[in-house]
């Protein structure tokens, strides 16, 4: 992990070190709201150890909370992570490939975030996207779960946990990794179209279908013109 970091360039472990801290909030909150709706506290504990996807621990404690069964609250936990899939394709060179040991592609599909994708994906170098895919990995998990732990401790003497506002610290922060890849026209047209298909669809689907239909902005980003230019005519030998 030493030889990871130093890899990277300072810029990239700050942003590291500002997402873990974000998602620290956002780990404690989630542990503090399992513990204060009535779940003990080792559930949030063992479940973000064995999940650890925010998104979708945050999905089935609120169907468990609300009333609903273990069935339903794994179904809705597995539509908001079914967005990893083509993560997965994006980052799958970094485990090596067929040549892979097993056990490191297991581990690095179990460390795979938003966040951990999306440091991945800003390096240019073979070797800085894989040392920043596990360097912000490794460092999410143990930030998250030490969070998770300290918010189920918490959560007894929490009244009301959404008072707080810990949770929007989470999309604030992935905003802002993703603002500077926006610079790039393709890249801003897919945003806006993924965007305005999850606004239009939020109403009419469950949560966490919206934002899997938002991928429809991918194909946005590799339509180009229907009439490609023509090439500019050489002027012929003699010509003015």
């Amino acid at each position: 992990m030493r030889s990871f970091c130093r890899t990277l360039d300072r810029a990239t472990l700050r942003d590291i070190a500002l997402v873990c801290c974000a998602d620290a909030l956002v780990g404690a909150s989630f542990g503090a709201i399992a513990v204060s709706g009535g779940l003990p506290p080792w559930v949030p504990v063992v479940m973000s150890l064995v999940v650890f996807a925010g998104a979708a621990q945050f999905a089935a404690v609120a169907v468990v909370l609300s009333g609903g069964g273990a069935v339903a609250a794994v179904l809705a936990a597995l539509v908001l992570n079914a967005r990893l899939l083509p993560f997965g394709f994006a980052v799958a060179d970094l485990f090596g490939g067929r040549e892979g040991r097993i056990r490191t592609r297991l581990m690095g599909a179990h460390l795979m975030t938003d966040e951990a994708v999306a440091f991945a994906l800003r390096q240019r170098e073979p070797g800085a996207r894989r040392a920043a895919y596990w360097v912000s990995g490794v460092a999410l998990f143990v930030c998250w779960n030490g969070a998770v732990v300290l918010g189920a401790l918490a959560g007894g003497g929490i009244e009301d946990t959404g008072a707080l506002g810990l949770d929007a610290a989470f999309p604030v922060v992935l905003l802002a990794l993703v603002l500077p890849s926006l610079a790039d026209r393709a890249t801003r047209r897919a945003a806006l179209v993924g965007a305005a298909v999850a606004v239009a669809a939020t109403p009419f689907l469950p949560p966490g279908l919206p934002v899997l239909c938002a991928l429809l902005g991918v194909l946005a980003a590799g339509r180009g013109p229907l009439i490609p230019p023509r090439p500019a005519r050489e002027p012929l030998p003699g010509a003015p």
